[in-house]
């Protein structure tokens, strides 16, 4: 059956609630008829489960962040949700400095059930302010788990295992994936292991490994390569830490190329530390030509759109990588 992303998602977080009544949410607006994602997230759960399990709060994200710390340690399992990771740059004294350390401070006496829901990625027309990924931001954050789902069915699988998870979990989701279709088939697993990727198009000649959006470009980008004769495998990694090395280092190993693609900054990114981690763990030898990795230019995102379109990291570009490293080969 062919689902949206941002029904997937709620049907999830209700089925949870129902579940669990320690679960609960909070966050701006979430009882408005749009709800805080501009995707009706929560359409429907305040009327089912009342205004003290679906919460409205200040726009204050610090008090937010605060508020969901303390709850998680008192026994229950918050959802904050910040709306844009943004603005929960205002919440990062309270993310990195509480919830991440806790459990380790007090020598795991302690923990930190806690979901951060935050929208990334570029949506068209929002500009520098409202168009951040700093995925990597969090992965260099020891104590966080963070998990970047691209299609319905890791949405749902994904939102159930972060909210039993027993730390912190930053749960990111793209914003113009919410209204994105992908099926979810009674076969499907209805809750997905945090820290496993899924290899989304096998392939012998190539491994690209995305996550979020890209994964999805990633696909469309491989579906012409094999046009002409390249068969690229794609890996979605779904959780960014712990990321699934060993599904990376089998596809590397058998295809002898590796492209990493992110949609962030390139300079500091995630990419970058898995093409290392590749070169550090493969033998020599096995790599056909140099490890490559595409990111975005280390700039703001422009409101104009030939300035934003500058910014973005698209399936020409994967296209272009790819056809250089086989040059190189």
């Amino acid at each position: 059956m062919e689902v949206v992303y941002a029904d997937a998602v709620r049907q999830a977080l209700a089925e949870e609630m129902r579940r669990d009544p320690l679960v609960w949410v909070m966050g701006e607006d979430l009882t408005t008829s749009h709800g805080s994602t501009s995707a009706d997230q929560y359409k429907g759960l305040v009327d089912e489960f009342g205004p003290k399990r679906v919460v409205n709060t200040p726009i204050a994200e610090s008090t937010i962040m605060g508020a969901g710390v303390g709850a998680a340690i008192a026994g229950t399992r918050p959802i904050a949700d910040l709306r844009q990771v943004d603005f929960g740059l205002c919440a990062m004294d309270e993310l990195v400095n509480q919830a991440a350390k806790i459990r380790y401070m007090f020598g795991g006496q302690t923990r930190v059930p806690l979901v951060i829901r935050q929208m990334m990625g570029t949506r068209a027309g929002l500009a520098a302010q409202h168009c951040l990924s700093n995925e990597a931001w969090f992965v260099h954050t020891p104590g966080l788990i963070v998990v970047c789902p691209a299609t319905p069915a890791d949405g749902r699988g994904l939102l159930k295992s972060a909210i039993r998870c027993n730390d912190p979990v930053v749960f990111l989701e793209h914003k113009e994936l919410w209204q994105s279709k992908g099926e979810i088939t009674p076969d499907m697993p209805d809750v997905i292991p945090l820290g496993k990727a899924q290899i989304t198009r096998t392939g012998r000649d190539l491994t690209i490994v995305a996550w979020s959006k890209m994964s999805r470009m990633a696909v469309v980008a491989a579906a012409e390569m094999a046009q002409s004769g390249i068969e690229a495998e794609v890996i979605d990694l779904r959780t960014l830490w712990p990321w699934d090395r060993e599904c990376v280092l089998r596809s590397v190993a058998k295809t002898g190329r590796l492209l990493v693609a992110q949609e962030s900054v390139q300079v500091a990114g995630l990419a970058g530390e898995i093409a290392m981690s590749v070169l550090e763990h493969l033998p020599t030898g096995l790599l056909k030509c140099p490890v490559k990795r595409l990111g975005a230019p280390r700039i703001p995102v422009g409101y104009s759109p030939p300035l934003e379109a500058e910014y973005r990291v698209t399936e020409r570009h994967v296209l272009q990588a790819a056809r250089d490293m086989f040059q190189q080969s």
